[in-house]
């Protein structure tokens, strides 16, 4: 398997209204290492989403892009939601409501790995504990609605991986949720990569969370990449202004991660 996951050449994206045009990402050039969390940070319109949905190919129907998307480690362009697996900012709304979590979580694994109903159920069961469900077998049945909005990030994220997928995206997964909730959301995503062996494409404005746990770090501003390196370089001497005020205005950087490595 190549070293580099996916690279980005020259990746624009504008959208297109009657013969208005907005230009969401501006010739982005980005390296995306496999195996790696790196988290891609910038305020609302900084372009971070786009290039999200842009890898997922999720874009609208009036977007145009322009530049390359390769995929060496794969060796073939993406397949959705079985190559990556896509996490919204609100899973009240990318969860069906009137499917059971069950229904929702086995459909990927039906459709992608070519399990039956009983073995997909099995697998929607195993992943509401690996996502730690309370009572997974009871879960299954229960409807969104019926949960906290911590627990149903807990479900789409199950639904994410149901296919076993090599990238995970998480798009301003945790926004919506108080700090604890972040935190143990943080600490999930950080748990199955490495058990898993995913790359993890984290979206989000919150640069002191994404610094606890993430490889690297890519800042975007203005439909722009500004800067992106590892996680200590970027926040000991960052290159940028831009960079530098995100980090000013988070005294929390200080602290110690998140995430605490574990010993060698």
């Amino acid at each position: 398997m190549s070293d580099i996951f996916c690279s980005l050449r020259q990746l624009s994206v504008t959208y297109w209204r009657g013969r208005n045009n907005t230009t969401a990402l501006d010739r982005i050039d980005l390296d995306i290492a496999t195996g790696e969390r790196l988290a891609i940070i910038g305020e609302s319109g900084s372009g971070k989403s786009t290039l999200a949905r842009a890898l997922a190919g999720l874009l609208p129907g009036g977007a145009k892009v322009t530049g390359e998307m390769l995929w060496p480690a794969l060796g073939h362009p993406p397949r959705p939601g079985r190559d990556f697996g896509f996490v919204f900012q609100d899973p009240g709304t990318s969860l069906n409501p009137v499917l059971t979590i069950g229904e929702q979580i086995a459909e990927g694994a039906r459709r992608h790995l070519g399990l039956s109903r009983k073995q997909a159920s099995i697998r929607a069961e195993e992943l509401l504990g690996r996502v730690r469900i309370p009572q997974p077998d009871k879960a299954l049945r229960a409807f969104p609605h019926q949960l906290s909005g911590g627990q149903r990030q807990r479900v789409a994220i199950a639904a994410a991986i149901a296919a076993k997928p090599a990238l995970l995206i998480a798009d301003e997964a945790t926004s919506a949720l108080d700090v604890v909730v972040q935190a143990e959301i943080v600490r999930l995503l950080d748990g199955l990569v490495r058990e898993d062996g995913m790359t993890l494409l984290f979206i989000t404005h919150d640069i002191a969370l994404a610094s606890g746990f993430v490889d690297r770090i890519a800042v975007f501003r203005d439909a722009r990449l500004v800067e992106a390196g590892p996680v200590r370089s970027v926040l000991s001497t960052p290159v940028s202004n831009y960079t530098a005020a995100l980090i000013a205005s988070h005294r929390d950087l200080a602290t110690p991660p998140l995430i605490e490595e574990p010993a060698p």
